[in-house]
């Protein structure tokens, strides 16, 4: 195990790449958004002074924060360990927030700074945190809520053929109006899957309480795996209500972008943990949720641009898992030089340098898929400035 603290990071140029979108395998909806025909990715690309690199997936549209409060810290940093650094970035975007875009986009960067790290070793990235193990469990989600009875059958029998036993699909269609449609479809997928694949269900905060006992008495809470997000996410009082009168377990923390929330989540009752590395303000965020759920015996997963927070999930229990969402992944796969191989309801990462996955970026540029491309160094970034508005 490395430990990242020491590490230095002279940086010497950046480079943010936003992709091409590529089509869907199924238009995908699920109760407030969609459908989405198409999905994509952005690439940063941070290299220091000795020509090594670090990628992560970012956000692009938020170059005010990159620009304002994350470049000029990694650029104007010289020799100062990651332990002094980390802290540097962390209270750059307070104004902007730690539970917003902000607090991801340090994610994504912290991310490109642990690959860069361990490519520089030499290693995994799996390894350079201490993990000893190159898989993880994997489960299938997708179902959008506008899928018709034979796209959700065409979707659940590839997944289970691939091996998958637990299948997440969304619900809550048209803003929560079609409750009776969702237990239909629901009891549809059940009956395709039988004993050989778990059925857990999304709901994207759509309901209220009373919404939630209606589907569960008809569905039957011994049916689903988990009940992901039935109300608000910042309705507290309202998820304990629900935690105390359900057996189902509840999940929560797709939509948080820091550490600091989950135990209120798991006050409250929720038993499934769900943090998503490229959503939290670090990699150590994503890990204190790890270990609260290893102390508190919870369920884990995490979701996100899953191929590449693989790493992470390595060094969880062996019953965590990363989701996969099908419909709208798989077709981003014609990007990857590197990726994680998925056999038997397990991805397996390389033993490549650094993160499990490359971008192959000479077919990127042979093919023009880079539809933007933005280059910073040191000399174009200023000295760090709190930027303090009213």
């Amino acid at each position: 195990m490395y430990d990242i603290d020491n590490e230095i990071f002279n940086i010497k140029r950046i480079r943010i790449r936003v992709l091409e979108q590529v089509a869907a395998i199924t238009p995908f909806q699920d109760a407030t958004m969609g459908p989405f025909p198409n999905f994509g990715i952005s690439i940063i690309t941070i290299e220091d002074e000795d020509g090594n690199l670090g990628e992560a997936p970012v956000y692009n549209s938020y170059m005010n924060i990159l620009e304002s409060c994350i470049f000029p810290i990694l650029f104007h940093s010289r020799s100062v360990p990651y332990k002094e650094f980390y802290p540097k970035l962390y209270w750059s975007i307070r104004n902007e927030g730690f539970k917003g875009a902000a607090g991801a986009i340090l994610g994504q960067v912290d991310m490109a700074l642990y690959d860069l790290a361990a490519r520089r070793r030499k290693v995994p990235l799996y390894r350079y945190i201490g993990s000893t193990q190159n898989d993880v469990k994997m489960y299938g989600s997708g179902g959008g809520t506008n899928y018709t009875l034979q796209e959700l059958e065409t979707e659940v029998s590839f997944l289970m053929n691939k091996g998958v036993d637990c299948y997440k699909m969304k619900i809550g269609k048209d803003f929560g109006a079609k409750i009776n449609e969702d237990i239909n479809r629901v009891k549809f997928v059940k009956s395709l899957a039988g004993n050989k694949m778990k059925i857990a269900v999304d709901v994207n905060q759509i309901w209220n309480c009373n919404d939630v006992f209606k589907f569960v008495d008809a569905i039957g809470e011994e049916n689903l795996c988990w009940l992901e997000e039935p109300i608000h996410s910042a309705a507290y009082d309202q998820i304990e209500l629900l935690c105390e009168k359900l057996s189902v377990t509840v999940a929560y923390g797709e939509s948080e972008r820091t550490s600091k929330i989950f135990p209120t989540l798991v006050d409250s009752g929720v038993r499934h943990l769900q943090p998503v590395p490229t959503q939290l303000g670090g990699m150590k965020e994503w890990m204190e949720i790890r270990d609260l759920c290893e102390n508190k015996n919870l369920q884990f997963s995490s979701g996100g641009y899953s191929l590449y927070s693989a790493f992470l999930m390595t060094s969880a229990n062996r019953d965590s898992m990363i989701e996969y969402l099908y419909p709208l992944m798989y077709g981003l796969e014609k990007y990857f030089l590197v990726r994680p191989v998925w056999e038997n309801g397990r991805f397996y990462l390389s033993e490549i340098e650094g993160l499990p996955v490359r971008i192959d970026w000479d077919y990127c540029y042979k093919e023009n898929k880079i539809v933007q491309e933005r280059l910073w160094e040191k000399q174009d970034v200023s000295k760090y400035n709190p930027v303090v508005s009213m």
